[in-house]
């Protein structure tokens, strides 16, 4: 066979190139315990074909993961998951999303480095599966939010139970998200870069 005349494509599609105009990035990572929706959510946000690295759960995790509340889920993020969000023709949002399995989470580190804050996903009939994720943004000093997506079947509570539940500071800002829509993970990150602009514009902001 002649590959020449192949109508095989390799390299990424037209539309995912980085445009020459961009001089600048930022960084945000979106975290979660496993099945909360991270994957969902950069899918949907992203301007971009995100990149995943889903791959198809086995016998192999029985009994270490814990996948209590989703067990009809057949897939799950083993590295990371990759979107692009351009703010302007100069500055362009990269958004990382991060495994949730635990045994994954030495991951972090990298997805972490030069992140400047961080959106945790929340599943109600699942808290427990946030109270490790919260702790570790909070050892780790990366400010964040929390939004609660909103699943079909998923109870409702006020965010007061909330915030107690998940022992949250009242500064810190939590919003309901669908992540399958665009346009709420959009609001949500938004919340985020309002979060980090208050945070940087605090006259404690420049204490040592």
């Amino acid at each position: 066979m002649d590959f020449r005349d192949s109508d095989t494509v390799t390299g990424p599609r037209s539309e995912d190139i980085l445009p020459t105009t961009a001089t600048s990035a930022v960084k945000i990572v979106i975290v979660g315990g496993f099945g909360v929706g991270k994957t969902t959510m950069v899918g949907s946000v992203s301007e971009i074909r995100p990149l995943t690295t889903e791959e198809t759960m086995t016998q192999a995790g029985v009994g270490v993961d814990d996948n209590s509340g989703v067990e009809s889920k057949t897939a799950t993020t083993v590295a990371m998951d990759f979107g692009r969000i351009s703010i302007t023709e100069r500055l362009v949002l990269y958004l990382f999303g991060t495994p949730g399995q635990e045994r994954f989470w030495f991951l972090w580190n990298g997805l972490f480095e030069g992140a400047l804050g961080a959106v945790v996903l929340v599943d109600t009939r699942r808290l427990e599966v946030s109270f490790d994720v919260i702790g570790r943004l909070e050892e780790r000093g990366v400010p964040f939010v929390v939004a609660v997506n909103t699943f079909p079947d998923a109870p409702h509570h006020p965010v007061e139970a909330l915030r107690k539940a998940l022992d949250l500071p009242d500064e810190v800002p939590m919003v309901d998200c669908d992540a399958r829509q665009r346009a709420s993970c959009r609001d949500a990150l938004l919340t985020l870069t309002r979060y980090l602009h208050s945070l940087a514009t605090s006259p404690w902001s420049d204490c040592p």
